[in-house]
């Protein structure tokens, strides 16, 4: 394995993205909570989980959905909280829907977990004129209806909103539409798309393709002028079984075949990726367009005896190897994928957070997304390697996967993954072009891979110093655990003699 000498392009922060959707316990008892709740909060936003998101740098976060998304009405949800309409969110559980978190509940959220918002447009029950609305309403800083608006409900500058899905999944829940009927559709929606003065440039965001669909992202690329897209999306989850019908697998309890069919799914996404990149390449060879893939992660049965629209599951070992091996995809295709979005972020999916009334706890997913923060922002390094495989019967799968870059400060990190969870491996390389003297490291591992936190033992799956790296001659040699996620630092450090 080695880093080439010459970098290639920044790993964008916004790979480290996620998802707060109107879906079970997301955003009502998970960032918005029962005033009565003893828990810090700043107004109804719960506060714990805040301070949570924000130490591993939470860089956006998408909202209202989803499938939501095209059903909601953004007026319901601005104004008095008394006076907002009550709604049923026939998408998730039909569950009643206060609109007491709108657009300013969310906004200041996001103000509190430094995160950049990123808003998704109402296509499939929506009109354009709702859609630039909501643009004016919280970008214009000109004396207009609108604007008085926000300023009387509490927000008198222009929010500067600049991420804006147009539609979500409008193959799907947004519309059932074709590709060729939908690029015709984002084309109006996006040329009332306005910019503000004084607000920054709008980011329209195309809504794109179902995991291996190529013809859709073709579509699109072919139909839609390059300058009405800032970027476009992909939606690819991880299914256990594979099988959207009939069960996808339980998220605990499960055994090694289990284990080995979910990496091997898992590990779609690097060719799904790679020819919707290469689609995009060439239409736009200059990679003007991102590719954000802003719905992944793990997609299970929901937890027995929990409501089956709320989507809430367990989260184990088995996620968090997904969780690293995803992003070292995406931070090894950094040229093109410029976003992403993991669903999602409390008590729904592959979550970082669950809750229970006072109680929380940090996923092992979490942990993963503390260790691979040091890559956002920062320069990719090509990394060449070849893997050992991890075989289950006839079927073999890389055991091995790794992505690598350098920060501001010189520092090189590499996040290595092995999915073997019977065998260590051992690596030893050379590494060309980098200055290094000294090597530490952060483990996540467990005795399973079905291992999981609960309320009673928050602590079950949890992060350790890694003392398997060290520098042999010009070698780094590193030894990782079966079923691990390991982050090294290499460090330059001058030695003075007193």
């Amino acid at each position: 394995m080695q880093p080439a000498p010459v970098a290639g392009p920044v790993i964008s922060k916004h790979i480290y993205g996620h998802f707060a959707e109107h879906l079970g316990r997301c955003v009502y008892d998970g960032f918005w909570v029962d005033p009565a709740l003893n828990v810090p909060k700043q107004g109804r936003i719960r506060m714990d989980i805040v301070e949570a998101l924000r130490k591993i740098k939470v860089a956006n976060l998408r909202w209202p959905g989803g499938c939501f998304a095209d059903a909601y009405h953004w007026r319901d949800g601005v104004g008095p909280a008394a006076q907002r309409p009550r709604t049923i969110n026939t998408w998730w559980g039909n569950a009643v829907e206060d609109n007491s978190f709108g657009t300013h509940e969310f906004l200041e959220l996001c103000q509190l977990l430094g995160a950049e918002p990123y808003l998704a447009a109402n296509v499939g029950s929506g009109t354009v004129q709702e859609m630039a609305n909501w643009m004016e309403y919280l970008n214009s800083n000109a004396d207009t209806p609108l604007t008085q608006q926000r300023r009387q409900n509490g927000h008198p500058a222009p929010y500067g909103v600049t991420m804006w899905g147009i539609g979500n999944e409008s193959w799907g829940c947004g519309g059932n539409m074709t590709p060729d009927y939908y690029a015709d559709v984002y084309k109006r929606y996006a040329t009332f798309a306005h910019n503000y003065p004084g607000s920054p440039p709008l980011k329209r965001i195309v809504s794109g393709a179902n995991g291996d669909d190529p013809n859709w992202t073709e579509t699109c690329m072919k139909k839609i002028p390059l300058n009405m897209m800032w970027g476009l999306t992909l939606h690819q989850y991880t299914l256990p079984t594979g099988s959207w019908s009939g069960s996808k697998g339980p998220a605990t309890g499960f055994g090694e075949a289990e284990y080995f069919n979910t990496m091997r799914n898992c590990l779609r996404m690097e060719p799904i990726v790679a020819k919707h990149a290469a689609i995009m390449d060439k239409y736009d060879p200059k990679k003007q367009v991102a590719l954000l893939v802003d719905e992944w992660g793990v997609w299970t049965d929901v937890e027995p005896g929990t409501n089956p629209g709320f989507l809430y599951q367990q989260n184990s070992l088995r996620d968090a190897l997904v969780a690293g091996t995803t992003l070292n995809i995406f931070n090894n295709h950094c040229d093109r994928v410029r976003g992403a979005n993991l669903a999602q972020a409390v008590n729904v999916l592959q979550a970082l957070i669950l809750t229970d009334k006072e109680r929380m706890l940090l996923t092992p997913t979490y942990h993963v997304f503390d260790l691979y923060q040091v890559h956002q922002d920062a320069q990719w390094l090509p990394l060449q390697f070849s893997s050992p495989e991890y075989a289950m019967g006839s079927e073999k799968i890389p055991a091995l996967n790794a992505s690598a870059s350098r920060d501001k400060a010189g520092a090189v990190h590499i996040s290595l993954v092995n999915l073997n969870p019977n065998q260590p491996l051992t690596l030893e390389t050379t590494l060309p072009g980098v200055k290094w003297n000294a090597v530490t490291g952060r483990i996540l591992t467990s005795a399973k891979v079905s291992d999981y936190n609960t309320f009673d033992r928050p602590d079950n799956v949890k992060l350790a110093s890694f003392r398997g790296a060290k520098k042999r001659g010009e070698q780094l040699v590193v030894t990782l655990p079966p079923k691990s996620v390991v982050v090294l630092e290499l460090t330059s450090t001058s030695k003075t003699s007193s």
